[in-house]
């Protein structure tokens, strides 16, 4: 089956209910619907392009070059391309994920 992704106008709602799914992937970005639950980790990871993340409910924590930091409602993060990061939800969490692509074809910077 197809992944759906919103199309250019389309109002999409989002709930935690929902867990984590792809909202859009253009040539130029990709966004993400992210969900992570109380206690659920993402291990250490990098990814290739510019990534925002911002926390539209709960509370986590995120390590970046081995430093914690602290995740809330309404706190936004911008990483530089290939900065190693990982995720731990000290609540149940959702965010909205960003990656920025080079334009060229999807491929990350």
């Amino acid at each position: 089956m197809a992944l759906h992704h919103a199309t250019s106008g389309e109002v999409v709602r989002l709930q935690a209910s929902d867990g984590t799914r792809a909202l859009v992937k253009t040539t130029s970005f990709e966004t993400v619907h992210l969900v992570v639950k109380a206690g659920e980790a993402i291990p250490p990871h990098k990814v290739a392009g510019a990534i925002t993340l911002y926390c539209i409910d709960g509370a986590l924590a995120i390590e970046i070059d081995g430093a914690a930091r602290r995740m809330g409602r309404g706190d936004w993060l911008y990483l530089d391309p290939s900065v190693p990061h990982a995720l731990r939800g000290d609540v149940d969490s959702a965010l909205l994920l960003t990656i920025l692509f080079d334009g060229a074809n999807g491929k990350t910077a």
